[in-house]
């Protein structure tokens, strides 16, 4: 027989059974050298990359009311414009949790939430606010409309690149959705409530709003982020007190107690930066000095 046959009968030889008969081994070959513990090491599998739509769809929904409250504004129904504005508010706050309670964070999804912020917060609050009264005052008023936006869109650039370098606990500037809450508030609480809006006053009053909402983003001064929270944590009675307080102040009359608590946050901000230089504290909340 040829020595390369006999080769190949002797590397498909059968385990044999202590009977002498072919028995196919029921234990798999390993070699002398094989942990089976090693196998814990081995790398986990991946999560499916279709998990990845589920905080995406936040961001998508949240996009889809700013485009919404852009058309409802040129159709001069401005008050489902601001509700708009506000369910853009809640999405969005939800869509970055969700990836970080499911591990979904993604460098595409940081980029899509910035261009969603930016229609949303930035371009949706400006237009709402022109169409609604900006446009009684002329170039005053596309001005004001325009530091806004441009306000926004420096906001989430600077927020972008600071991130890892600030402190989480504060943002630095008021926050995108803070300063559309802030304007599209002053729209919904104006139209329910049937304040006058053709007094000559009221058209400065919506542009002095837009003009401090645009440069407080672009500020220094550190407003609460509330990152800090933890949902998952257990919390005190009290606290569940509070929150069930706050839901039925809002729920009494949602546009006076949300623009209420907007206007109040959209001051704090200033009131601890004034707070912490009369103390002398100068540490460092942000990458340099507080002048």
């Amino acid at each position: 027989m040829p020595e390369n046959h006999r080769g190949r009968l002797r590397n498909n030889v059968r385990h044999l059974s202590p009977f002498g008969r072919n028995k196919p081994s029921s234990e798999p070959l390993m070699n002398e050298d094989h942990d089976p513990h090693l196998e814990d090491d081995l790398p986990v599998r991946p999560r499916s990359r279709g998990i990845y739509l589920l905080p995406n769809a936040f961001t998508t929904a949240a996009l889809f009311c700013g485009f919404f409250a852009i058309v409802q504004a040129m159709n001069d129904r401005f008050e489902q414009a601001a509700i708009a504005i506000f369910f853009a508010m809640v999405l969005d706050g939800m869509d970055g949790r969700v990836a970080r309670m499911t591990n979904t964070q993604s460098a595409f999804g940081e980029q899509y939430d910035s261009l969603s912020d930016m229609t949303s917060f930035g371009v949706a609050p400006a237009l709402v606010m022109y169409e609604w009264i900006l446009h009684e005052i002329g170039k005053w008023g596309w001005l004001a409309a325009f530091v806004y936006v441009a306000g926004a869109a420096l906001r989430l650039a600077r927020f972008n690149t600071n991130i890892g370098v600030v402190d989480k606990r504060f943002f630095q500037g008021l926050a995108s959705p803070a300063a559309a809450a802030l304007v599209a508030g002053f729209v919904w609480i104006t139209i329910d409530n049937k304040l006058p809006v053709n007094v000559f006053w009221m058209p400065w009053v919506a542009f002095g709003l837009t003009i401090y909402a645009g440069m407080s983003m672009v500020s220094n001064a550190p407003f609460y982020s509330g990152k800090a929270l933890d949902v998952r944590q257990r919390v005190s009675f009290g606290v569940v007190l509070l929150f069930m307080v706050g839901f039925i102040l809002v729920s009494s009359d949602p546009p006076l107690v949300l623009f209420g608590m907007f206007c109040l946050y959209s001051i704090s901000g200033y009131v601890l930066w004034a707070f912490r230089f009369l103390k002398g504290r100068r540490q460092r909340i942000f990458g340099e000095v507080d002048e």
